[in-house]
């Protein structure tokens, strides 16, 4: 049974966390608060019973634009301000006003320079875990296709890119520099989060289409084209690391507890891709209705796990133990038992000043799972 990345942040985490971005906290002093909370979370974790353990994204604004405050050339700016930037700022006005996540308070990353990778992405976060921990760590990093499709934007990232395949190269160059250090530092999983896939073949433009997730502003191309190029990229970025330690996360949105708002479709158009890829464990959206139906991943390889949301995080209410049983034993039964992981839907915090639950719900959430896990087991 595995978490997602995030975790709800306390209060005074998100004080210290604003007063970072914003200039008016030091770096030593943020990690010495932001170290405190991972190990509320981490704690939380191991109370719940969770064979791998995450940091809750503590250090993150959010799940995808944190990269902007660790790379060289890059820079965290507010959504509001790239409204000149856009094709049709009427149309992005309205798109913002519809999420849930105050646009005011909702931060992208943009690419000014050629990118660098003079410090971690992620690596620190996986360090300090383990100096307060002995369980194995998963991290997340945010995958290579979201973050040409976040970063790159025309009129801004053109000063020193030519085009979005100009980017990815770097992009992919960075991942691989990080995954290579993750894994030498004895990360049990990592996983690449792309949870905009779905959008490609399911998003519409004016119904959260360009700003699923606040990522996704740039324009895409069609369907077949969007999904050649996202396996291209994920397949240079995962070439020649241990399969069995890495995993791609998709979902359909994380941004609101509002289900009637989220993308819908089920993971057929999707299969191609997870089948081209090196990774062994896929860590999917599963609970809510609106990914579709499990048979729908029956055309997955044969060596990849399937890490099944058992639980829909946002919905605060407890399930039966036995209805989460029966969610993984109908997986168990399309795909085997040692090939089936449990977890929740998503992550529990995607953006740090909107949490989906309260980390009360997501500890007693991730305790359900194991109670089923251990069921299952025996």
């Amino acid at each position: 049974m595995i978490p997602h990345g995030s975790w709800p942040r306390p209060r005074w985490l998100l004080d210290a966390l604003h007063h970072h971005l914003e200039g008016r906290m030091g770096e030593e002093e943020f990690e010495e608060v932001a170290d405190d909370a991972v190990r509320l979370a981490v704690a939380a974790q191991e109370r719940a019973g969770v064979d791998l353990v995450v940091d809750g994204e503590m250090r993150r604004d959010n799940y995808s634009s944190f990269v902007a405050g660790r790379l060289q050339n890059t820079q965290l700016i507010p959504i509001t301000d790239l409204l000149p930037y856009v094709d049709d700022p009427d149309e992005f006005a309205r798109e913002l006003s519809a999420l849930d996540v105050p646009a005011s308070e909702v931060r992208h990353p943009a690419v000014f320079g050629p990118l660098g990778r003079d410090k971690p992405l992620a690596a620190h976060e996986v360090a300090f875990v383990q100096s307060i921990s002995d369980t194995p760590v998963k991290v997340c990093l945010l995958g290579p296709y979201l973050q040409t499709r976040t970063m790159w934007m025309e009129c801004i990232s053109d000063r020193a890119y030519e085009d979005r395949e100009s980017l990815a190269r770097d992009i992919v160059r960075v991942l691989r520099e990080e995954i290579a250090d993750l894994l030498a530092r004895g990360t049990a999983l990592v996983q690449l989060d792309e949870p905009v896939l779905s959008e490609v073949v399911y998003g519409e433009v004016g119904t959260g289409g360009r700003t699923f997730m606040c990522g996704a502003l740039g324009e895409k191309k069609g369907v077949d084209e969007e999904l050649a190029f996202a396996t291209e990229l994920l397949q240079e970025t995962v070439a020649g690391f241990p399969p069995e330690r890495l995993a791609l996360h998709v979902c359909r949105g994380n941004w609101t507890p509002d289900e009637s708002a989220a993308l819908s479709g089920d993971y057929r158009p999707l299969v191609p891709v997870f089948n081209s890829v090196g990774v062994q464990n896929l860590i999917l959206e599963l609970c809510t209705p609106r990914a579709g139906e499990l048979e729908a991943l029956t055309g997955i390889r044969d060596d990849q796990r399937l890490g099944v949301g058992v639980i829909n995080q946002k919905v605060a209410k407890l399930d039966p133990v036995d209805e989460v049983v029966g969610r993984a034993e109908r997986a168990i039964d399309l795909f085997g038992y040692e090939r089936v992981l449990l977890s929740p839907d998503c992550g529990f915090a995607t953006f740090a000043d909107n949490p989906i639950t309260p980390a009360k719900v997501a500890e007693a959430q991730l305790g359900l799972i194991a109670q089923a896990r251990d069921r299952l087991r025996r």
